[in-house]
């Protein structure tokens, strides 16, 4: 990990969620101060609460964030996840006519008030780049005396058993030079800092309680099994895991079988010949023992570190939904090797 030796950065964290900013900021080794994390989710709140205590994150519009106030504060890094919902399918691409775009264009009206601020990393959705939203903020970047390089990468190229493309944006004060660079946006990792492929296996619990509690209901084996994406322990890969996780059965995040693929397959393609017999067919399936990943498997996916925890009082409902909405740590702080 690298350190630095010179003053912490005094970093603003917008949107600040269950507090993977935080946490990628640590991995990197970087010298910090969280001045404040703002978010208007009391849940995820209350995530970064328990992990972090309570100093800095606050339930907060940021709509009410000033010029002033982050000057006052000394802030010289700012880093922000903002909601990716109108730049996406369900969210009807509605852009900067979404209302929850209004936070983040505020933050684009503050950038040429904020002289102290140098550094600004911004995380979304992949297909961002392509929105309206992107294009304002580049401009007022531009306009506030920032260059930027963009990059759109996912934990997979870096070895992690995840698929998560996101977009980034790295700005820093003209003069600042950065350490990977390109005219388009970065689809592949110019170092990947030695990192080695892990399987799905690793990061996933083995005790019973798991399948009972996490195990997939008869009617979802029957119904939606052949549509989802199924990991064994071998497994170098994973869907994205949504908010949706476990509420929908597709599209939403992988399943996991204990079994071998090998023995996977076997099994599974004696439940598809046995169409004509229903009790035989669900006998085989659940035969397979696949379940949801666990809150916490999920986290690890996301390469989130091992201390992280849930507040007992949050459902797992609760705990899919803002990781969901989170990010992932390791790939985050590679790009705060730049800061």
């Amino acid at each position: 990990m690298e350190s630095t030796k010179s003053e912490p950065h005094r970093v603003l964290e917008l949107f600040s969620g269950i507090g993977g900013m935080r946490m990628a900021l640590e991995h990197a080794g970087k010298g910090f101060e969280i001045v404040s994390a703002i978010d208007v989710n009391p849940i995820a709140n209350e995530v970064y609460k328990h992990n972090f205590g309570s100093k800095t994150v606050r339930n907060g519009n940021i709509l009410s964030l000033t010029a002033e106030k982050v000057t006052k504060l000394k802030v010289d890094t700012i880093l922000m996840s903002p909601p990716c919902q109108p730049f996406t399918r369900n969210g009807k691409f509605n852009d900067i006519n979404d209302r929850r775009s209004d936070p983040f264009l505020h933050i684009c009206d503050l950038l040429d008030k904020m002289p102290l601020v140098k550094f600004i990393l911004m995380e979304n959705v992949k297909g961002f780049e392509n929105s309206q939203a992107c294009e304002m903020y580049k401009a007022r970047l531009r306009e506030a005396g920032f260059h930027y390089q963009q990059y759109i990468l996912s934990p997979h190229q870096f070895g992690v058993p995840n698929t998560r493309h996101r977009y980034y944006c790295i700005a820093k004060r003209n003069g600042a030079d950065f350490k990977w660079k390109s005219e388009d946006i970065i689809t592949t990792p110019q170092d990947d800092y030695g990192a080695k492929q892990t399987l799905v296996g690793t990061i996933v619990d083995t005790q019973q309680d798991a399948l009972e509690q996490y195990g997939l209901k008869s009617a979802t084996l029957l119904k939606h099994l052949p549509l989802m994406d199924i990991c064994t322990p071998e497994s170098t890969n994973s869907m994205c895991f949504t908010k949706a996780y476990t509420h929908y059965a597709e599209g939403t995040g992988s399943v996991y079988c204990p079994l071998s693929r090998q023995d996977f397959d076997r099994t599974y393609a004696l439940a598809m010949g046995a169409e004509e017999d229903e009790d035989r067919k669900l006998t085989l399936l659940r035969e397979l023992h696949v379940r949801y990943f666990t809150p916490k498997e999920v986290a690890r996916l996301m390469s989130f570190p091992e201390h992280f925890s849930f507040p007992e009082t949050v459902t797992n409902k609760q705990r899919y939904r803002v990781l969901g909405n989170s990010i992932n740590v390791f790939v985050v702080s590679v790009l705060l090797r730049e800061l």
